[in-house]
């Protein structure tokens, strides 16, 4: 079959690879039909997850068929459509008992991070029984692929972290896939203000389009205090982190208001400055998280009664034969206007 193998820092090829086998009971075999690339593929590829090494197939998100079910399957069957999650959950284990399946002792991450991904033609996946779901007959395939990783990570690690609440100020560094997610998802909770901050003035367009309220190009110091005139002096309720960078996370530091919650979503490689001399009296909670997927099943009956239009996120669509110009394209997002690029496989 073939599959996007990592090679190390800067480095994949597009390979033949052996055909998944089944190796535990509690597995699926699925062929794959949409996968896509996350930001989180891109730091792998800088070297700042050193749990992936080289030989991985890369990939933890998208949407296929059930080719073949261990013994112990009893919710899917060959044939059946399905969503597939980038969290492999048990359900059993303590860290699941307590919802928190990123942390699941025999499953977590691991797709496209410790064992082989989704960015292939075929994919085994442990857990099936509860780390796959079932696609309804009508929906829109192409849309669920978001409902794999950046929906529900922008909505637990942003929004539910991040507290938003009716008539909150809340603002979010970043207006990539994961921003826009979280800015999609905020919008639940009717906050007052939701303000998008990024350099690229393209994204800050497509997310006034999804409606933020308000949008900051980042320009030094003058972001802070467009913040400031935005919300009075007084700063946001909510800063959603959402770009993995020491500069972003700063900037929340700087942003929040008393009593607020920086809410970190970016996946950081590199050591990050708490400024605990300027926040350590300001009654401020931050938080940290990997999406547990624990929200899924309510975002998938989001979309299928249209509250939620995952379809508005993607820009771009190529087979998987172009993974490598798919991967280009997401890079220069600046350049080629990329959110999510969905690749047919």
């Amino acid at each position: 079959m073939k599959a996007l193998v990592y090679h190390g820092p800067g480095k994949k090829t597009l390979q033949d690879r052996p055909m998944p086998v089944i190796s535990a009971p509690g597995d699926a075999i699925v062929k794959m039909t949409q996968t896509t690339i996350c930001g989180t593929d891109l730091h792998i590829l800088k070297g700042d997850v050193p749990t992936c090494v080289p030989g991985r197939i890369l990939g933890h998100e998208g949407v296929g068929i059930v080719h073949e079910t261990g013994t112990g399957i009893t919710a899917f069957k060959k044939g059946d459509h399905v969503l597939i999650s980038c969290i492999s959950a048990c359900a059993i284990c303590e860290a699941c008992r307590k919802g928190m399946y990123s942390h699941c002792q025999s499953g977590g991450w691991i797709l496209g991070n410790t064992i082989d991904g989704t960015q292939a033609e075929y994919v085994r996946i442990p857990h099936a029984n509860t780390s796959l779901y079932k696609i309804p007959d009508d929906a829109n395939e192409d849309a669920l692929v978001m409902l794999s990783d950046i929906l529900p990570t922008g909505f637990e690690c942003g929004v539910l972290n991040g507290r938003v609440k009716p008539g909150s100020t809340v603002a979010i560094v970043g207006s990539g896939p994961i921003g826009l997610a979280a800015l999609l998802t905020a919008q639940f909770y009717s906050p007052a203000q939701i303000i998008m901050i990024d350099t690229d003035e393209t994204r800050l367009a497509v997310a006034r389009r999804l409606g933020a309220t308000g949008t900051i190009a980042v320009n030094g110091a003058d972001t802070v205090k467009s913040i400031m005139m935005a919300t009075n002096g007084q700063g946001v309720d909510t800063a959603i982190e959402a770009v993995g960078i020491p500069a972003t996370f700063e900037l929340c530091q700087e942003i929040v208001a008393v009593g607020g919650t920086i809410a970190n979503v970016g996946v950081h490689g590199t050591k990050v400055d708490l400024h605990l001399e300027r926040l350590w009296s300001r009654n401020i909670a931050i938080t940290t998280r990997l999406v547990d997927t624990i929200t899924t099943p309510m975002l998938l009956k989001t979309v299928e009664t249209g509250k939620l239009d995952p379809l508005k996120l993607i820009s771009h669509r190529f087979k998987l034969d172009d993974i490598q110009i798919a991967y280009d394209t997401f890079v220069r997002a600046s350049e080629t206007r990329a959110l999510k690029v969905l690749i047919e496989v």
